[in-house]
């Protein structure tokens, strides 16, 4: 079995951030969805947990940053330089900020980001497979 991530975020607007992570691609599963969270899932493996204020401090004693904190940037893949700009312009058009981190354009790998409603970082880059190899670019010795 593929390993999978949940990544938890704390929004302010359960209704409104549900809306946005669709139209940035995400599909709402039910199942796991009610009144204070929204599972949104982006592939087979990858979820996105958006979560009201109340439900997010149940699980953690330490307090929800504002959007004048950054404590993690999160990035996901995409097919093509092409599908950078169209999930940018999606997320974009959902209400999103672009590029709150620089654009990264360095011939194999592209890549540009935006800020959910409340202030999230989203990175999104396309790698070229054959730069990347089989393990995605990610192992270390392949330099």
């Amino acid at each position: 079995m593929s390993r999978m991530i949940f990544i938890n975020l704390p929004v302010a607007d359960l209704k409104a951030s549900t809306a946005f992570y669709e139209a940035a691609g995400a599909t709402r599963n039910p199942t796991f969805s009610d009144e204070t969270a929204a599972c949104m899932v982006f592939s087979e493996t990858i979820f996105v947990m958006l979560l009201t204020h109340e439900k997010f401090a149940s699980f953690t004693s330490r307090p929800i940053g504002d959007r004048s904190t950054v404590h993690a940037l999160l990035c996901l893949s995409c097919d093509s330089r092409a599908d950078v700009e169209a999930q940018l312009a999606a997320a974009v058009s959902a209400g999103g900020r672009p590029d709150p981190t620089p654009v990264q354009d360095h011939g194999f790998m592209y890549g540009r980001s935006f800020e959910d409603l409340d202030g999230h970082i989203w990175e999104i880059m396309w790698m070229d497979p054959a730069v990347a190899g089989a393990d995605g670019g990610m192992n270390a010795d392949a330099a």
